[in-house]
């Protein structure tokens, strides 16, 4: 089954602890943060993400570009991210396929809901972003950490020599 996650952009900025002093100081910045994370989820867990922006907050025309791997949309002029979410869950919907919406408003999760989507609160997925974070983290830490097994039991001056040799050293 393919999943698919649809993110209201504007309402995690708000609402997410990292993000919210970022949307008072430099509103792109904050943005772009989202986006980083939403790469990382995406990288992390699969599936789809899509992160839709009201337009009305960005000048210029209606966009829709991929940045990695995560697919951007800003919505036209007088289309609220609401909208083009709730008609993003109508067209995307199908037997295998199952669609998350990421947002904390109420009437919009009522109207996913009948579109046949589940929702994520702006905190759950906080939440979940956490634990993907805290997950690479521990990752990259054990990675670090490993050394690459020998097949042959080397002495430990024999091991040193082979080390200096290896970075150049005499």
């Amino acid at each position: 089954m393919q999943t698919i996650l649809i993110v209201d952009g504007y309402n995690m900025i708000g609402a997410w602890k990292e993000l919210r002093p970022l949307r008072d100081t430099n509103f792109e910045e904050a943005r772009n943060r989202l986006l980083e994370l939403m790469a990382e989820y995406k990288a992390s867990l699969g599936g789809r993400v899509i992160v839709v922006f009201d337009a009305h907050l960005v000048p210029g025309a209606q966009q829709t570009y991929v940045q990695s791997a995560v697919e951007i949309i800003y919505t036209r002029k007088n289309e609220t991210a609401d909208e083009r979410i709730e008609k993003l869950t109508n067209e995307l919907k199908g037997r295998k396929i199952q669609i998350y919406v990421a947002t904390s408003d109420l009437t919009e999760q009522n109207v996913i809901f009948g579109n046949g989507a589940l929702r994520k609160s702006a905190r759950e997925l906080e939440i979940e972003m956490e634990i993907i974070k805290s997950n690479i983290t521990q990752k990259v830490k054990s990675t670090l950490e490993e050394k690459p097994k020998s097949r042959i039991q080397l002495s430990k001056e024999v091991e040193l020599a082979f080390e200096k040799w290896r970075r150049g050293l005499k």
